[in-house]
C-alpha cells in the first residue's frame, strides 16, 4: 500500500521537487533531455544500408555492448 503523507518523502527529495516545480516549462524541458556521446553513432551525420542485416552486423562489429545495438 502507498500513502502519500510528507512524512515518509525524504527531505532532499521534497526539496528537489519543490525548487523543480518553480521553474519554468522552458526550464525543465532544457534540464529533462540528458545529452550522451555516443561513441562511432555520434561521429558520423548519418549513416545509410543496403539492409537491415547490414546494419545489424555494422552495430555488432563497431558498436561498444553497453550501447545496447548488439544481438541477444
Amino acid at each position: 500500500m502507498v500513502s502519500n503523507s510528507s512524512a515518509e518523502i525524504p527531505r532532499e527529495w521534497l526539496a528537489e521537487f519543490v525548487a523543480a516545480s518553480k521553474r519554468s516549462l522552458k526550464q525543465r524541458f532544457r534540464y529533462s533531455f540528458i545529452r550522451t556521446y555516443k561513441p562511432v553513432m555520434d561521429d558520423c551525420e548519418y549513416r545509410s544500408f543496403e539492409s537491415m542485416a547490414d546494419y545489424r552486423q555494422w552495430c555488432e562489429e563497431n558498436l561498444p555492448d553497453w550501447l545496447g545495438y548488439g544481438r541477444v
